[in-house]
């Protein structure tokens, strides 16, 4: 799978792999060692495999690099490994690459290729010797015991077999042609850091109603803004809780010393970000990784589904219905604890997410199936996204990574633009029977039920909208209070939706803000 137009030390194809994940080719590798006189002394120059390749390399008193070029067809695998030899004595790691893009035609993907690295325990699933990715985010990056590159984690740099991993995201018809450079640089090591973890829980309001935006990314992936900067995002936005959610690495999760506060709970997690699709993992133990070098047809989503769990977090599919390569959701649901519907300032695939989610509702009526409660997170990297746009609003016993993930759990939320807008939504029996948020209303068919939705901060000119199975049943002007009569056999869920002005006749006009159901029935 790998052409080799080399001119500084081709590395040539070894295996191309099929076990269980996504295919993965590996090339001949890279040997430090070998450019030793015997005694350890690096010499200029370069040798001549068997195979007749030439590999280059360069040695002074700052270290030893070498560099390899190779080319890569359209239809290459999805990760491409490099080995590379490290020997004893190395105290930082730099590598960087390049890699050529051609023009293509018009509609036609050009190049784009992502880069990370794996040490000494090896690449295999499951992620034992990941040691960072930072996508497509950066060409350069480093590692040292006691440093390294955002989305990269600090630690030994131990002798052994280490693996560059190229990840070809799009291959131009012309094919990609890469660059990569290694240096080594020798010397005592640093002293590994010990992490600082943001603490479970802030001091909060006891039961209440908490807005949280779970799906943020820094400058660990391919965001441009600081743990700090986002921090006083957050706060600016009326925010109670985060999660970082980087692409693929967990070195965000020490980032935030001195950021938390009793005002500010900060949750770690991960996006998983396959070629099959992105899933946030919400809420996970600090540093626990999360692979995400599979797709759907590999079969082994729920084992690291159960991994999400097992840490303590939560699993939800971000964005299904995203537009970009690899975005759309293709694992289904049955491991998922929520989905996120709306991403980000409102758009049509936000509108498909919310009617694919609604028409699976019904599932759950009468006892039937699982509910699958609604989220909304902003996926902000960069000026000018909005963190907390939308939000998730989660009503827990207290301000906890296990009471909020229980509310999210729970479907005891709703979704809105901003905190300026907030709403509740309840339905009642004649006996004084009531329901919230995701919860249940147990009444028998023929009894009459009202719903009570009240809204403040709805934007101007808004209209609210409430829907059941059968779809919208109740529109009128936004206002400070709206109730709405039906009974379980009317209506066998009933949500409610604020939305801006309409803009084309006959389209809802964008969210402001929106509910997870109520059921109404027995069951």
């Amino acid at each position: 799978m790998c052409d080799d137009d080399s001119t500084s030390g081709s590395p040539g194809r070894r295996a191309l792999l099929v076990t269980g994940a996504a295919a993965a080719l590996t090339l001949n590798g890279v040997d430090f060692a070998a450019a030793d006189d015997g005694g350890g002394t690096a010499r200029d120059g370069g040798r001549t495999g068997a195979n007749g390749r030439t590999e280059t390399h360069e040695a002074d008193e700052t270290g030893e690099t070498r560099k390899i070029t190779g080319r890569l067809p359209t239809g290459a695998p999805d990760y491409v490994y490099l080995p590379v030899e490290i020997p004893a004595g190395v105290r930082q790691l730099t590598v960087s690459y390049t890699y050529d893009r051609p023009a293509t035609p018009p509609s036609t993907a050009g190049n784009a290729c992502d880069i990370g690295i794996f040490d000494e325990r090896g690449t295999a699933l499951g992620g034992r010797g990941f040691r960072g990715w930072s996508g497509g985010a950066r060409t350069e990056f480093f590692l040292r015991a006691d440093d390294a590159t955002p989305g990269y984690l600090p630690g030994p740099l131990n002798p052994g077999t280490w693996h560059i991993a190229l990840g070809p995201y799009t291959v131009a018809p012309q094919g990609l042609t890469y660059e990569v450079t290694i240096t080594l640089h020798f010397g005592a090591p640093g002293t590994p850091p010990v992490p600082s973890y943001p603490p479970q829980r802030a001091k909060g309001r006891g039961r209440s109603w908490y807005r949280g935006d779970n799906h943020l990314h820094s400058v660990h992936s391919d965001g441009k803004r600081t743990p700090a900067q986002i921090a006083a995002l957050a706060r600016a936005a009326g925010l109670d809780f985060i999660t970082t959610t980087e692409h693929n690495t967990t070195s965000s999760h020490p980032a935030w010393d001195g950021l938390w506060g009793d005002d500010l709970l900060i949750l770690t997690g991960e996006e998983v970000t396959t070629r099959n699709g992105h899933v946030v993992a919400m809420g996970t133990d600090p540093g626990v990784f999360i692979d995400w070098r599979y797709r759907a047809r590999d079969a082994v989503f729920g084992r690291f589904a159960r991994r999400v769990h097992r840490a303590g977090g939560l699993v939800i599919p971000a964005h299904p219905h995203a537009p970009c390569i690899g975005c759309n959701w293709k694992f289904g649901y049955e491991e998922a604890d929520a989905v996120e519907v709306w991403n980000g300032p409102f758009t049509l695939g936000d509108e498909v997410a919310i009617a694919e989610w609604d028409n699976a509702l019904v599932a759950h009526t009468h006892g039937r199936g699982r509910f699958l409660p609604a989220v909304g997170h902003s996926d902000a990297h960069r000026d000018p996204d909005v963190v907390g746009l939308p939000q998730t609003v989660v009503l827990a016993d207290d301000l906890s990574r296990a009471s909020i993930l229980d509310g999210i759990r729970k479907g005891h939320t709703y979704l809105a633009e901003s905190a300026t807008l907030s709403l509740t939504f309840t339905a009642t029996g004649p006996k004084g029977e009531h329901a919230t948020l995701g919860d249940r209303l147990p009444v028998h068919d023929s009894t009459p039920v009202t719903l009570h939705l009240a809204v403040t901060g709805a934007p101007p000119n808004s209209t609210i909208r409430l829907l059941t199975d059968q779809g919208q049943r109740f529109t009128a002007p936004a206002s400070e209070t709206t109730t709405w009569h039906t009974t379980p056999a009317n209506a066998a869920y009933v949500r409610a939706e604020v939305r801006h002005p309409a803009t084309t006749a006959g389209v809802p006009g964008p969210m402001a803000a929106m509910t997870n159901p109520i059921f109404l029935g027995r069951g």
